[in-house]
Protein backbone atom coordinates (compact mmCIF):
# COMPACT_ATOMS: atom_id res chain seq x y z
CA UNK A 1 0.00 0.00 0.00
CA UNK A 2 1.62 3.09 -0.61
CA UNK A 3 1.18 6.25 1.38
CA UNK A 4 1.04 10.29 0.77
CA UNK A 5 2.20 13.39 2.51
CA UNK A 6 1.24 16.43 2.79
CA UNK A 7 3.54 18.96 3.05
CA UNK A 8 1.98 21.95 1.77
CA UNK A 9 3.69 24.72 3.92
CA UNK A 10 7.48 22.92 2.44
CA UNK A 11 6.82 23.82 -0.72
CA UNK A 12 7.97 26.40 -3.05
CA UNK A 13 5.23 28.64 -4.25
CA UNK A 14 7.21 29.04 -7.26
CA UNK A 15 6.47 25.27 -8.21
CA UNK A 16 2.63 26.45 -8.30
CA UNK A 17 2.37 27.79 -11.68
CA UNK A 18 4.33 24.54 -13.14
CA UNK A 19 3.25 24.16 -16.80
CA UNK A 20 2.37 20.45 -15.47
CA UNK A 21 0.20 22.07 -12.65
CA UNK A 22 -1.56 24.14 -15.05
CA UNK A 23 -2.93 21.40 -17.61
CA UNK A 24 -3.57 19.25 -14.94
CA UNK A 25 -5.69 21.69 -13.41
CA UNK A 26 -7.67 22.21 -16.34
CA UNK A 27 -8.20 19.04 -17.58
CA UNK A 28 -8.69 17.35 -13.78
CA UNK A 29 -12.40 16.44 -13.49
CA UNK A 30 -14.15 13.56 -11.55
CA UNK A 31 -15.09 11.17 -14.46
CA UNK A 32 -18.22 9.17 -14.62
CA UNK A 33 -19.89 6.15 -16.46
CA UNK A 34 -23.71 6.01 -17.02
CA UNK A 35 -25.88 3.02 -15.01
CA UNK A 36 -26.01 1.01 -17.93
CA UNK A 37 -22.28 0.84 -18.54
CA UNK A 38 -22.15 0.34 -14.82
CA UNK A 39 -24.27 -2.23 -14.82
CA UNK A 40 -22.41 -4.10 -17.73
CA UNK A 41 -19.66 -3.80 -16.32
CA UNK A 42 -20.08 -5.66 -13.17
CA UNK A 43 -22.42 -8.63 -14.80
CA UNK A 44 -18.75 -8.99 -16.47
CA UNK A 45 -17.35 -8.81 -13.41
CA UNK A 46 -19.43 -11.09 -11.55
CA UNK A 47 -19.22 -13.64 -14.36
CA UNK A 48 -15.73 -13.83 -13.75
CA UNK A 49 -15.54 -13.84 -10.40
CA UNK A 50 -17.45 -17.16 -10.63
CA UNK A 51 -14.97 -19.24 -12.85
CA UNK A 52 -14.46 -22.72 -11.65
CA UNK A 53 -10.65 -22.85 -10.24
CA UNK A 54 -10.11 -19.27 -9.99
CA UNK A 55 -9.71 -17.47 -6.53
CA UNK A 56 -9.38 -13.64 -5.56
CA UNK A 57 -10.53 -14.23 -1.69
CA UNK A 58 -8.82 -15.53 1.47
CA UNK A 59 -9.25 -19.58 0.94
CA UNK A 60 -6.89 -22.95 -0.41
CA UNK A 61 -7.06 -25.20 -3.22
CA UNK A 62 -4.76 -28.35 -3.80
CA UNK A 63 -2.53 -26.40 -5.86
CA UNK A 64 -2.38 -22.93 -3.82
CA UNK A 65 -3.79 -20.96 -0.46
CA UNK A 66 -3.97 -17.32 -0.25
CA UNK A 67 -4.77 -15.02 1.77
CA UNK A 68 -4.42 -10.63 2.19
CA UNK A 69 -5.12 -8.44 5.32
CA UNK A 70 -6.05 -4.83 5.89
CA UNK A 71 -3.07 -2.96 7.44
CA UNK A 72 -3.41 0.03 9.67
CA UNK A 73 -3.05 2.86 7.29
CA UNK A 74 -6.72 2.39 5.42
CA UNK A 75 -7.90 0.72 2.62
CA UNK A 76 -6.48 -2.67 1.88
CA UNK A 77 -5.03 -1.76 -1.42
CA UNK A 78 -3.32 -5.26 -2.24
CA UNK A 79 -5.21 -7.66 -4.26
CA UNK A 80 -4.62 -11.18 -5.29
CA UNK A 81 -5.63 -14.35 -7.91
CA UNK A 82 -4.70 -17.95 -8.20
CA UNK A 83 -6.42 -19.04 -12.00
CA UNK A 84 -6.29 -23.00 -12.48
CA UNK A 85 -6.81 -24.28 -15.33
CA UNK A 86 -5.54 -20.59 -16.97
CA UNK A 87 -6.37 -20.19 -20.56
CA UNK A 88 -8.65 -23.69 -20.35
CA UNK A 89 -5.41 -25.56 -20.24
CA UNK A 90 -5.20 -28.22 -17.49
CA UNK A 91 -2.27 -28.16 -16.28
CA UNK A 92 -1.62 -24.32 -16.45
CA UNK A 93 -1.88 -21.98 -13.19
CA UNK A 94 -1.74 -18.31 -13.42
CA UNK A 95 -0.76 -16.32 -9.93
CA UNK A 96 -0.65 -12.87 -8.65
CA UNK A 97 -0.40 -10.06 -6.20
CA UNK A 98 -0.75 -6.45 -6.84
CA UNK A 99 0.18 -3.73 -4.31
CA UNK A 100 -2.15 -0.93 -4.98
CA UNK A 101 -0.41 2.81 -4.34
CA UNK A 102 -2.38 6.52 -3.66
CA UNK A 103 -5.50 7.59 -3.70
CA UNK A 104 -6.94 5.48 -6.03
CA UNK A 105 -4.54 2.44 -5.54
CA UNK A 106 -7.26 0.01 -4.57
CA UNK A 107 -9.01 0.33 -7.33
CA UNK A 108 -6.29 -0.14 -9.89
CA UNK A 109 -5.27 -3.35 -8.34
CA UNK A 110 -8.61 -4.67 -8.14
CA UNK A 111 -9.01 -3.71 -11.76
CA UNK A 112 -5.01 -5.20 -12.93
CA UNK A 113 -5.96 -7.87 -11.23
CA UNK A 114 -8.97 -9.05 -13.23
CA UNK A 115 -8.33 -7.80 -16.83
CA UNK A 116 -4.53 -8.53 -17.18
CA UNK A 117 -5.00 -12.34 -16.86
CA UNK A 118 -7.31 -12.06 -19.68
CA UNK A 119 -5.11 -9.99 -21.43
CA UNK A 120 -1.82 -12.11 -20.95
CA UNK A 121 -4.85 -15.35 -22.11
CA UNK A 122 -5.71 -13.92 -25.07
CA UNK A 123 -2.51 -12.71 -26.35
CA UNK A 124 -0.99 -16.16 -25.79
CA UNK A 125 -3.51 -17.97 -27.64
CA UNK A 126 -2.91 -15.81 -30.55
CA UNK A 127 1.00 -16.27 -30.08
CA UNK A 128 0.84 -19.93 -30.02
CA UNK A 129 -1.64 -20.15 -32.82
CA UNK A 130 1.04 -17.76 -34.81
CA UNK A 131 3.59 -20.19 -33.95
CA UNK A 132 2.17 -23.04 -35.13
CA UNK A 133 1.46 -21.68 -38.49
CA UNK A 134 5.27 -20.05 -38.92
CA UNK A 135 6.31 -23.98 -37.59
CA UNK A 136 4.31 -25.78 -40.85
CA UNK A 137 5.12 -22.83 -42.92
CA UNK A 138 8.83 -23.61 -41.98
CA UNK A 139 8.49 -27.64 -42.45
CA UNK A 140 7.11 -26.79 -45.57
CA UNK A 141 9.38 -24.80 -47.13
CA UNK A 142 12.14 -26.59 -45.49
CA UNK A 143 13.67 -24.00 -43.65
CA UNK A 144 16.16 -24.27 -40.82
CA UNK A 145 15.70 -21.07 -39.45
CA UNK A 146 13.94 -20.95 -36.35
CA UNK A 147 10.80 -19.19 -35.30
CA UNK A 148 12.56 -16.29 -33.91
CA UNK A 149 11.28 -13.73 -36.51
CA UNK A 150 7.78 -14.11 -35.46
CA UNK A 151 9.08 -12.36 -32.32
CA UNK A 152 11.33 -9.45 -33.77
CA UNK A 153 8.27 -6.94 -32.57
CA UNK A 154 8.88 -6.13 -29.35
CA UNK A 155 7.67 -3.38 -27.30
CA UNK A 156 9.67 -0.07 -27.70
CA UNK A 157 9.67 0.74 -24.07
CA UNK A 158 11.61 -2.74 -23.34
CA UNK A 159 15.13 -1.52 -21.89
CA UNK A 160 16.00 -4.50 -22.99
CA UNK A 161 14.31 -5.32 -26.19
CA UNK A 162 17.94 -5.38 -28.32
CA UNK A 163 19.13 -8.50 -26.27
CA UNK A 164 15.32 -10.32 -26.80
CA UNK A 165 16.69 -12.72 -29.11
CA UNK A 166 19.54 -13.45 -27.76
CA UNK A 167 18.12 -14.57 -24.00
CA UNK A 168 15.03 -16.36 -25.76
CA UNK A 169 17.19 -18.70 -27.87
CA UNK A 170 18.42 -20.05 -24.64
CA UNK A 171 14.63 -21.03 -23.27
CA UNK A 172 12.25 -23.45 -24.79
CA UNK A 173 9.48 -22.14 -26.89
CA UNK A 174 6.80 -21.58 -24.39
CA UNK A 175 8.80 -19.00 -22.47
CA UNK A 176 9.56 -17.10 -26.15
CA UNK A 177 5.80 -17.44 -26.67
CA UNK A 178 4.91 -16.47 -22.87
CA UNK A 179 7.30 -13.49 -22.89
CA UNK A 180 5.91 -11.68 -26.02
CA UNK A 181 2.68 -12.28 -23.88
CA UNK A 182 3.09 -10.72 -20.82
CA UNK A 183 5.17 -7.94 -23.13
CA UNK A 184 2.11 -6.91 -25.01
CA UNK A 185 -0.49 -7.75 -22.01
CA UNK A 186 1.46 -5.94 -20.05
CA UNK A 187 1.65 -3.11 -22.53
CA UNK A 188 -2.52 -3.08 -23.08
CA UNK A 189 -3.35 -2.82 -19.37
CA UNK A 190 -1.62 0.03 -18.96
CA UNK A 191 -3.03 1.93 -21.61
CA UNK A 192 -6.03 0.62 -20.49
CA UNK A 193 -5.86 2.16 -17.46
CA UNK A 194 -4.95 5.41 -19.22
CA UNK A 195 -8.54 5.48 -20.59
CA UNK A 196 -11.15 3.83 -17.98
CA UNK A 197 -13.34 6.54 -17.22
CA UNK A 198 -14.39 5.50 -13.59
CA UNK A 199 -10.43 5.28 -11.84
CA UNK A 200 -8.23 8.82 -11.73
CA UNK A 201 -4.97 6.71 -12.51
CA UNK A 202 -2.95 9.62 -12.59
CA UNK A 203 -1.22 9.34 -9.41
CA UNK A 204 -2.37 6.11 -8.59
CA UNK A 205 -0.78 2.74 -9.73
CA UNK A 206 -0.40 -1.02 -8.35
CA UNK A 207 2.76 -3.14 -8.43
CA UNK A 208 2.66 -6.63 -9.93
CA UNK A 209 4.05 -9.84 -10.05
CA UNK A 210 2.67 -12.86 -11.89
CA UNK A 211 3.23 -16.09 -13.31
CA UNK A 212 2.23 -18.90 -15.51
CA UNK A 213 3.42 -22.37 -14.67
CA UNK A 214 3.02 -25.22 -17.14
CA UNK A 215 3.99 -28.25 -16.24
CA UNK A 216 7.56 -27.80 -15.41
CA UNK A 217 8.02 -24.44 -17.08
CA UNK A 218 7.22 -21.42 -14.80
CA UNK A 219 7.45 -17.89 -16.20
CA UNK A 220 7.54 -14.61 -14.64
CA UNK A 221 6.53 -11.37 -15.43
CA UNK A 222 6.98 -8.76 -12.81
CA UNK A 223 6.77 -4.43 -12.08
CA UNK A 224 7.04 -3.22 -8.98
CA UNK A 225 8.65 -4.14 -5.61
CA UNK A 226 6.45 -7.39 -5.07
CA UNK A 227 8.98 -10.12 -4.75
CA UNK A 228 8.27 -14.23 -5.90
CA UNK A 229 10.56 -16.20 -3.85
CA UNK A 230 11.02 -20.16 -4.24
CA UNK A 231 11.07 -22.70 -1.98
CA UNK A 232 13.92 -25.47 -3.21
CA UNK A 233 15.94 -27.83 -1.70
CA UNK A 234 19.60 -27.86 -2.18
CA UNK A 235 22.37 -30.96 -2.55
CA UNK A 236 22.07 -31.17 1.24
CA UNK A 237 18.33 -31.58 1.26
CA UNK A 238 18.32 -28.83 3.48
CA UNK A 239 15.41 -26.02 2.22
CA UNK A 240 16.62 -22.95 1.17
CA UNK A 241 15.28 -20.03 -0.57
CA UNK A 242 15.94 -18.50 -3.95
CA UNK A 243 14.70 -15.20 -5.03
CA UNK A 244 13.11 -15.17 -8.16
CA UNK A 245 12.65 -11.51 -9.33
CA UNK A 246 14.12 -8.73 -8.40
CA UNK A 247 12.51 -5.52 -6.51
CA UNK A 248 12.50 -2.60 -9.21
CA UNK A 249 13.63 -0.09 -6.99
CA UNK A 250 14.53 3.48 -8.74
CA UNK A 251 18.24 3.08 -7.37
CA UNK A 252 18.85 0.31 -9.42
CA UNK A 253 21.24 1.63 -12.23
CA UNK A 254 19.02 0.33 -15.48
CA UNK A 255 16.10 1.94 -14.00
CA UNK A 256 17.77 5.39 -12.88
CA UNK A 257 19.63 6.00 -15.85
CA UNK A 258 16.44 5.81 -17.56
CA UNK A 259 14.21 7.87 -15.39
CA UNK A 260 17.20 10.50 -15.87
CA UNK A 261 17.50 10.49 -19.42
CA UNK A 262 13.51 11.61 -19.32
CA UNK A 263 14.53 14.46 -16.79
CA UNK A 264 13.14 12.69 -14.17
CA UNK A 265 14.81 12.92 -10.68
CA UNK A 266 15.86 10.00 -8.54
CA UNK A 267 16.77 10.76 -4.55
CA UNK A 268 16.28 9.74 -1.34
CA UNK A 269 14.84 12.15 1.87
CA UNK A 270 17.44 12.91 4.29
CA UNK A 271 14.79 10.87 7.19
CA UNK A 272 14.72 7.92 4.88
CA UNK A 273 18.75 7.76 2.88
CA UNK A 274 17.98 4.11 1.88
CA UNK A 275 15.10 5.13 0.36
CA UNK A 276 15.30 6.36 -3.63
CA UNK A 277 12.21 7.39 -5.09
CA UNK A 278 11.06 8.99 -8.61
CA UNK A 279 10.08 12.65 -8.60
CA UNK A 280 8.79 14.96 -10.94
CA UNK A 281 11.45 17.24 -12.77
CA UNK A 282 10.45 20.64 -11.26
CA UNK A 283 8.52 19.51 -8.15
CA UNK A 284 9.42 17.40 -5.22
CA UNK A 285 6.77 14.75 -5.95
CA UNK A 286 5.41 12.44 -5.75
CA UNK A 287 8.75 10.35 -4.79
CA UNK A 288 7.29 6.77 -6.13
CA UNK A 289 9.20 4.18 -3.98
CA UNK A 290 9.55 2.21 -7.72
CA UNK A 291 10.79 2.57 -11.15
CA UNK A 292 7.94 0.39 -12.71
CA UNK A 293 4.41 0.44 -12.42
CA UNK A 294 0.91 0.29 -13.68
CA UNK A 295 -0.85 3.53 -13.03
CA UNK A 296 0.94 6.57 -12.40
CA UNK A 297 0.88 8.63 -15.34
CA UNK A 298 2.28 11.94 -13.69
CA UNK A 299 5.46 10.02 -13.90
CA UNK A 300 5.10 7.70 -17.49
CA UNK A 301 6.82 11.07 -19.35
CA UNK A 302 9.51 11.20 -16.73
CA UNK A 303 11.11 7.34 -16.53
CA UNK A 304 8.38 5.52 -15.11
CA UNK A 305 7.05 2.32 -17.48
CA UNK A 306 5.26 -0.54 -17.32
CA UNK A 307 7.46 -2.99 -18.94
CA UNK A 308 7.52 -6.09 -16.84
CA UNK A 309 10.81 -8.11 -16.15
CA UNK A 310 10.03 -11.37 -17.74
CA UNK A 311 12.28 -14.47 -16.06
CA UNK A 312 11.89 -18.34 -17.08
CA UNK A 313 12.89 -21.15 -14.71
CA UNK A 314 12.70 -25.07 -15.53
CA UNK A 315 11.44 -26.33 -11.86
CA UNK A 316 12.90 -29.56 -10.94
CA UNK A 317 12.08 -32.10 -7.58
CA UNK A 318 13.72 -30.25 -5.32
CA UNK A 319 11.50 -27.10 -5.88
CA UNK A 320 8.31 -27.26 -3.73
CA UNK A 321 6.40 -24.13 -3.72
CA UNK A 322 6.63 -20.75 -4.76
CA UNK A 323 5.40 -17.32 -2.52
CA UNK A 324 4.38 -14.33 -3.85
CA UNK A 325 3.89 -11.36 -1.73
CA UNK A 326 3.87 -7.90 -1.53
CA UNK A 327 6.12 -5.26 0.50
CA UNK A 328 4.26 -5.55 3.62
CA UNK A 329 5.53 -9.04 4.06
CA UNK A 330 9.06 -7.76 2.66
CA UNK A 331 9.44 -5.22 4.43
CA UNK A 332 9.55 -7.20 7.78
CA UNK A 333 10.66 -10.65 6.88
CA UNK A 334 13.71 -12.11 5.08
CA UNK A 335 13.05 -14.75 2.03
CA UNK A 336 14.43 -17.47 4.67
CA UNK A 337 12.18 -16.52 7.00
CA UNK A 338 9.07 -16.52 4.91
CA UNK A 339 10.58 -19.88 3.00
CA UNK A 340 10.29 -21.32 6.73
CA UNK A 341 7.42 -20.39 7.75
CA UNK A 342 5.56 -21.39 4.72
CA UNK A 343 7.24 -25.07 5.29
CA UNK A 344 6.20 -25.56 8.55
CA UNK A 345 2.35 -24.45 8.27
CA UNK A 346 0.09 -26.71 6.78
CA UNK A 347 -0.81 -26.51 3.27
CA UNK A 348 -4.43 -24.41 3.65
CA UNK A 349 -3.29 -22.46 6.10
CA UNK A 350 0.73 -20.97 4.68
CA UNK A 351 -0.85 -17.94 3.52
CA UNK A 352 -2.53 -17.20 6.09
CA UNK A 353 0.28 -17.67 8.32
CA UNK A 354 2.60 -16.30 6.61
CA UNK A 355 0.68 -12.76 6.92
CA UNK A 356 0.04 -13.13 10.80
CA UNK A 357 3.97 -13.49 11.30
CA UNK A 358 4.72 -10.66 8.93
CA UNK A 359 1.78 -8.91 11.47
CA UNK A 360 3.29 -9.74 14.57
CA UNK A 361 7.13 -8.75 12.98
CA UNK A 362 5.87 -5.04 11.32
CA UNK A 363 4.28 -4.69 15.67
CA UNK A 364 7.83 -5.56 17.65
CA UNK A 365 10.02 -4.37 14.63
CA UNK A 366 8.40 -0.96 14.03
CA UNK A 367 5.85 -0.35 17.31
CA UNK A 368 5.85 3.39 16.15
CA UNK A 369 4.48 2.42 12.53
CA UNK A 370 1.42 1.36 10.85
CA UNK A 371 1.41 -2.05 9.61
CA UNK A 372 1.14 -2.21 5.96
CA UNK A 373 -1.50 -4.11 3.75
CA UNK A 374 -0.32 -7.54 3.55
CA UNK A 375 -0.96 -10.17 0.67
CA UNK A 376 0.27 -13.71 -0.22
CA UNK A 377 -0.21 -16.25 -2.81
CA UNK A 378 1.97 -19.71 -2.16
CA UNK A 379 1.54 -22.05 -4.97
CA UNK A 380 2.70 -25.15 -4.70
CA UNK A 381 4.31 -27.12 -7.28
CA UNK A 382 4.67 -31.01 -6.21
CA UNK A 383 2.27 -33.49 -7.48
CA UNK A 384 1.68 -35.87 -4.83
CA UNK A 385 -1.24 -36.29 -2.92
CA UNK A 386 -1.06 -34.41 0.42
CA UNK A 387 -3.36 -35.72 3.77
CA UNK A 388 -6.23 -34.03 4.23
CA UNK A 389 -4.83 -34.44 8.20
CA UNK A 390 -3.08 -30.68 9.59
CA UNK A 391 0.37 -32.02 9.81
CA UNK A 392 2.81 -29.45 10.86
CA UNK A 393 6.84 -30.16 10.23
CA UNK A 394 9.18 -30.19 13.43
CA UNK A 395 12.18 -28.86 10.87
CA UNK A 396 12.40 -27.02 7.91
CA UNK A 397 15.58 -29.15 6.54
CA UNK A 398 13.84 -32.49 8.21
CA UNK A 399 11.02 -35.13 6.47
CA UNK A 400 8.87 -35.31 4.32
CA UNK A 401 6.07 -32.36 3.36
CA UNK A 402 2.78 -32.95 4.51
CA UNK A 403 0.46 -29.99 4.06
CA UNK A 404 -3.33 -30.29 4.93
CA UNK A 405 -5.92 -29.83 1.41
CA UNK A 406 -8.82 -27.59 1.49
CA UNK A 407 -11.24 -27.53 -1.35
CA UNK A 408 -11.17 -25.03 -3.82
CA UNK A 409 -13.17 -21.46 -1.71
CA UNK A 410 -15.78 -20.41 -4.02
CA UNK A 411 -16.42 -16.70 -3.63
CA UNK A 412 -19.91 -15.66 -1.61
CA UNK A 413 -21.94 -13.56 -3.20
CA UNK A 414 -22.02 -10.77 -0.76
CA UNK A 415 -18.02 -11.40 -0.58
CA UNK A 416 -18.30 -10.17 -3.98
CA UNK A 417 -20.31 -7.48 -3.15
CA UNK A 418 -17.66 -6.11 -0.70
CA UNK A 419 -14.93 -6.37 -2.97
CA UNK A 420 -16.67 -3.77 -5.28
CA UNK A 421 -18.08 -1.44 -2.29
CA UNK A 422 -15.97 1.51 -3.24
CA UNK A 423 -17.44 2.53 -6.49
CA UNK A 424 -21.19 3.46 -6.67
CA UNK A 425 -23.97 2.45 -8.32
CA UNK A 426 -23.29 5.26 -11.14
CA UNK A 427 -19.60 4.57 -11.85
CA UNK A 428 -18.13 6.91 -9.34
CA UNK A 429 -15.72 6.14 -6.99
CA UNK A 430 -17.09 6.76 -2.94
CA UNK A 431 -15.10 9.34 -1.04
CA UNK A 432 -12.62 7.57 1.56
CA UNK A 433 -10.45 8.59 4.20
CA UNK A 434 -7.36 8.79 1.70
CA UNK A 435 -9.11 11.01 -0.42
CA UNK A 436 -8.98 14.08 1.52
CA UNK A 437 -7.94 17.59 0.74
CA UNK A 438 -4.96 16.20 2.21
CA UNK A 439 -4.46 12.95 1.41
CA UNK A 440 -2.13 11.37 3.74
CA UNK A 441 -1.43 8.37 5.62
CA UNK A 442 2.04 9.25 6.94
CA UNK A 443 1.13 10.40 9.96
CA UNK A 444 2.14 8.20 12.78
CA UNK A 445 4.55 6.02 9.78
CA UNK A 446 7.97 5.60 10.64
CA UNK A 447 8.36 2.95 7.65
CA UNK A 448 8.74 2.87 3.85
CA UNK A 449 6.08 4.74 2.27
CA UNK A 450 4.88 3.82 -2.02
CA UNK A 451 4.13 7.42 -2.38
CA UNK A 452 5.65 11.09 -0.36
CA UNK A 453 3.39 14.04 -1.71
CA UNK A 454 0.82 14.27 -4.20
CA UNK A 455 1.44 16.67 -6.79
CA UNK A 456 0.62 20.04 -5.83
CA UNK A 457 -1.86 20.60 -8.74
CA UNK A 458 -3.52 18.02 -8.01
CA UNK A 459 -5.49 18.73 -4.76
CA UNK A 460 -6.65 22.28 -5.43
CA UNK A 461 -8.90 20.01 -8.13
CA UNK A 462 -9.89 17.45 -5.29
CA UNK A 463 -10.55 20.34 -2.57
CA UNK A 464 -13.04 21.62 -5.17
CA UNK A 465 -15.07 18.54 -5.96
CA UNK A 466 -15.22 17.69 -2.37
CA UNK A 467 -16.96 20.80 -1.81
CA UNK A 468 -19.09 20.57 -4.64
CA UNK A 469 -19.91 17.16 -3.00
CA UNK A 470 -20.87 18.53 0.41
CA UNK A 471 -23.15 21.31 -1.03
CA UNK A 472 -24.95 19.21 -3.35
Amino acid sequence: MGSCWSSESSRSPSRTGSPIGIQRKKSFKRRSVSRSSSFDYYRREEHLHRIPGRQFLNGSSEVAALFTQQGKKGTNQDAMVVWENFGSTTDTVFCGVFDGHGPHGHMVAKRVRDSLPLKLSAHWEVNTKSEDVLRELNLKMGSINSLDSSFAAIDDDDPRASTYVEETEKHPDIFKTLKESFLKAFKVMDRELRSVTNIDCFCSGTTAVTLVKQGRNLVIGNVGDSRAVLGTRDKNDSLTAVQLTVDLKPNLPVEAERIRKCKGRVFALRDEPGVHRVWLPNADSPGLAMARAFGDFCLKDFGLISVPEVSYRRLTEKDEFVVLATDGIWDVLSNEEVVKTVASSTRSSAAKVVVETAVRSWRTKYPNSKVDDCAVVCLFLDSRDWSPVTTQRSEVNKGKNVYATAPITTPKEEDIEEEDEEVNGDGEEEETEEEGIEWSALEGVSRVNTLVTLPRFVLPAVKDEKKKKKNQ
